[in-house]
């Protein structure tokens, strides 16, 4: 029989659970409670006594822990998910940089960001940042907002713009109010960042958009260290004109070198890794050694379902995989065997939660379960599945063994939007029209014969050239980067 959903306005008990706090000492409570009271976390323990009338879900033989949070994705894409499983970084960049991207309309990154908001609920992503660099007008991004403000999650706007230098659209006074009025909503489902790229043209013109996030007080999330795109030049300009802040948030990080490292650490701010993205696409390998040997904070993300999973489960086992893979082939080389491993599976499921609440800025009341804190809470637990049982080491489990399907009850801001398996309140009929329209849209645009070849790119040419820098705000050349002719690749 599916379990009742409980109703809303009422406490809430999650009774006899594997507890995962994520607090600063990693508790781990058997057989314990947490109550939920209105929008906060009332009390964490054994056999909790509750206010009178409270409604109780059990978590027997499940694990309770925080909501998980993904610190960068861009959810416009999802419109076409999986439409890219077979393209490198390069064809990414061809089909939404060059060639595709602007053919988006505000109904269209509306569609994409309000599928990809439901599609974390789901998988027990309770807060998700928005990376948004499709927004090329203002309309684009009052409807990136709305769509996300329509779905009961937690969700931040990083504003972006791929199809013109950040200089330009921050200096939009519509966007700027839009910014200012994201910033001052005081709506703590819904934060704000800028979101661009700093190419390493030394004459820095991204500096105008700096200023801009610093005039407003706006967090900046940039793209780091991605091969052939941004590398230690950007960080240096960063750093040697004082942009570099605790609240900055470098994703991806890949190729970058000691120094810049160094910086990111000395500077407090984050990185934001992305394994599945990375080893797939070709950014560079998740810089996992290098944030446990410079003590970097850490989040992860899932980048985009135009290729892979939205879920934080993928993320964490990805992450894990390619650093021990890592692990395993530098000691290889040298004739030597790992003993021991230095990723542990406690280390991701922390970044999937206090990890990414750092990154948003919101340590003090999201990523663990703490009394006083915001009540975003997950229960994985499927009686049905053979695979939930045994469960003996709680981190291992979620970041081994727990799929989306395990998701049983989500709780965001003390409502709860999944229960025994199923979104709550979430009519999926309307959504995938939404979607449809999109696809029929873009597929007229194209053409067929174009929308087949950028799904199924041609196998690689010998001969072929390697595509410059698609990042080209400026007339700036880097010939450190492989950067060849003028012919691109995405089906051709």
């Amino acid at each position: 029989m599916p379990e009742a959903t409980p109703e809303p306005g009422r406490p809430l008990v999650l009774r006899g659970g594997t507890v995962l706090t994520m607090d600063a000492s990693s508790t781990v409570l058997d057989d314990a409670d947490v109550l939920v009271v209105d929008d906060r976390i009332a009390a964490v323990g054994p056999r909790l006594e509750v206010p009178d009338g409270t409604q109780e879900i059990d978590a027997r033989g499940g694990i309770v822990m925080p909501g998980m949070i993904d610190s960068h994705r861009h959810m416009w894409q999802t419109a076409m998910r999986g439409y890219g499983a077979d393209w490198t970084l390069t064809q990414y960049f061809v089909w939404y940089y060059l060639e595709h991207g602007r053919k988006f309309r505000p109904e269209d990154i509306a569609a994409g960001n309000r599928l990809a908001a439901i599609e974390s609920l789901d998988a027990g992503v309770t807060t998700t940042v928005d990376w948004s660099h499709g927004l090329s007008s203002l309309q684009h991004g009052e409807a990136a907002v709305d769509a996300l403000r329509s779905v009961p999650g937690r969700f931040v706007l990083a504003y972006g713009n791929i199809q013109a230098g950040p200089w330009e659209w921050t200096a939009d006074p519509g966007i700027r109010a839009l910014l200012e009025r994201l910033r001052d909503d005081a709506d703590d489902r819904m934060g704000v960042q800028i979101a661009f790229d700093v190419t390493g043209d030394p004459a820095f013109p991204e500096k105008a958009a700096f200023e801009v996030a610093r005039d407003l007080g706006i967090p900046v999330t940039t793209h780091a260290g991605v091969w052939g795109a941004t590398n230690d030049d950007g960080i240096r300009l960063m750093h040697e004109n004082d942009f570099m802040r605790p609240e900055t948030v470098y994703v991806h990080a890949s190729t970058l070198t000691r120094d810049s490292y160094q910086r990111i650490a000395a500077t407090g701010g984050s990185i934001s890794v992305a394994t599945e993205s990375e080893c797939s696409a070709g950014q560079g390998h998740a810089p996992t050694e290098q944030v446990l040997q410079y003590g970097i904070p850490v989040s992860l993300s899932v980048d985009t379902s135009v290729w892979w999973s939205g879920d934080m489960f993928s993320a964490m086992r990805s992450t894990l995989n390619a650093d021990r893979m890592a692990q395993h082939m530098d000691a290889h080389l040298k004739g030597d065997t790992i003993t021991h491993l230095r990723l542990r599976a406690q280390h991701v499921v922390e970044w999937a939660t206090r990890g990414g609440a750092h990154a948003i800025g919101r340590d003090d009341d999201l990523g663990s379960l703490e009394p006083g804190k915001k009540a975003d809470v997950v229960l994985i637990r499927n009686d049905a599945s053979p695979v939930s049982f045994p469960m003996l080491n709680p981190y291992g489990h979620v970041a081994f063994q727990a799929q989306r399907g395990d998701v049983h009850t989500v709780i965001v801001d003390g409502r709860v939007v999944k229960h025994d398996g199923t979104l709550v309140g979430i009519d999926l009929a309307p959504v995938r029209r939404e979607i449809e329209s999109t696809i029929d849209y873009l597929r007229s645009e194209l053409g067929e014969e174009t929308w087949q070849q950028g799904m199924f790119p041609e196998m690689p040419d010998a001969e072929a050239s390697i595509l410059d820098n698609p990042y080209q705000y400026t007339d700036y050349k880097d010939e450190g980067k492989r950067a060849g002719g003028e012919e691109r690749v995405l089906g051709r």
